[in-house]
């Protein structure tokens, strides 16, 4: 008893004191920041994302989280123009990330700018207030299913991916090929979100002649993007030996419905955009050293077809590498997923050429 009277008798006469003591180890009180989810370790690429979550303890109201993975260097996630992850009230922070050997999740304070690759983490400080590493899951990945179409063998793209500048849900039920053999890609909303399709070659052509003969995308509404294009998921930078025939108004009713594109889209010359019209069309590209040539045709590019338009790119060309062919149909920048309506493009057929090998 008489302990407690000496306690109540010092709270009594310094109470400002001891409320000051136990405010400054409050506000001294460390941050810190934890992963929780961890998603599989794997070869980085746009081709798979997962989730990833953690919590934070002692963050102040305005500081965020900032996720990296490693693929030989430390990538930004989960896109470089979406580089932070709000932190809730319940202190559970959750995201999508492109998959890599390890993943890194940073405590940042407001107004903090990072880099969109390092080649080592940052260091507390300097509006790092905490850090939190950890190596991939080791669980084995789902093999992707697989179709065929036009002679070749095709990957179908499943879960998450970006490769269409943000992030989506791909579900290989939406693209199968007909008793015609015709490739069918069908993007829908079901299940609270918006599923798109994505099938990809499962080898590299190089050099040579694609042809690509596509039924009636007029009718593609102004968000949806139908591309045919090259993408090496190896490759080192952001630009992956990728060009492009892209057929979009890209969520603008009264813009040009197709581009022929060589990345960066952004470069002086490095995109063409036309109008093609309904019914059957070709779309063809020629890949040479230092050239691309690009051609659309009504019909099917023999006997009677009519050229639309053509373009030829002489600068920034890539050279090949890894990259493989792919075909897919997702909402540009999710514009339509309020809607709630399923759309379609049908491709019939797919051809390459390689070209004459030098003497």
């Amino acid at each position: 008893m008489k302990i407690g009277i000496r306690n109540l008798n010092l709270l009594t006469y310094f109470p400002m004191t001891v409320g000051l003591l136990l405010a400054g180890c409050k506000s001294q009180a460390k941050p810190a920041i934890a992963i929780t989810q961890v998603p599989t370790a794997a070869t980085g690429g746009p081709s798979q994302m997962e989730p990833i979550a953690g919590n934070v303890t002692n963050a102040k109201t305005g500081d965020q989280v900032v996720l990296y993975a490693r693929s030989g260097v430390w990538w930004l996630q989960p896109l470089t123009d979406q580089p932070y992850t709000k932190v809730p009230a319940d202190s559970h922070w959750k995201n999508l990330t492109h998959l890599g050997t390890e993943y890194a999740a940073l405590l940042v304070e407001p107004g903090y700018k990072p880099a969109s690759k390092a080649i080592t983490l940052p260091a507390e400080g300097d509006g790092v207030l905490a850090v939190a590493v950890m190596k991939g899951s080791a669980t084995a990945a789902d093999t992707p299913p697989g179709i065929q179409f036009s002679g070749y063998d095709w990957t179908v793209q499943t879960g998450m991916s970006d490769h269409g500048g943000q992030p989506y849900a791909y579900d290989s039920a939406n693209a199968w090929t007909d008793i015609k053999g015709y490739l069918h890609l069908r993007m829908d909303y079901r299940n609270g979100r918006w599923a798109c399709a994505e099938v990809s070659l499962q080898k590299s052509l190089g050099y040579g002649t694609y042809k690509f003969v596509v039924q009636d995308s007029a009718h593609l509404r102004p968000s949806a993007v139908l591309g045919m294009f090259t993408w090496d998921d190896a490759h080192s930078t952001n630009f992956r030996n990728e060009v492009d025939i892209e057929l979009s108004k890209w969520g603008k009713a009264d813009n040009l419905n197709a581009q022929f594109v060589v990345q960066p889209f952004y470069g002086p010359d490095n995109q063409s955009r036309f109008s093609t019209p309904a019914g059957v069309e070709t779309y063809v590209f020629q890949w040479a050293p230092g050239k691309a040539s690009f051609s659309a045709f009504t019909g099917e590019a023999a006997g009677q077809a009519k050229p639309v338009y053509e373009h030829v790119f002489q600068s920034g060309v890539p050279t090949p590498a890894n990259e493989k062919v792919h075909m897919d149909l997702y909402d540009f920048h999710h514009s339509e997923g309020l809607s709630g309506q399923p759309e379609e493009a049908i491709i019939e057929s797919f051809s390459f050429v390689p070209a004459p090998k030098a003497n």
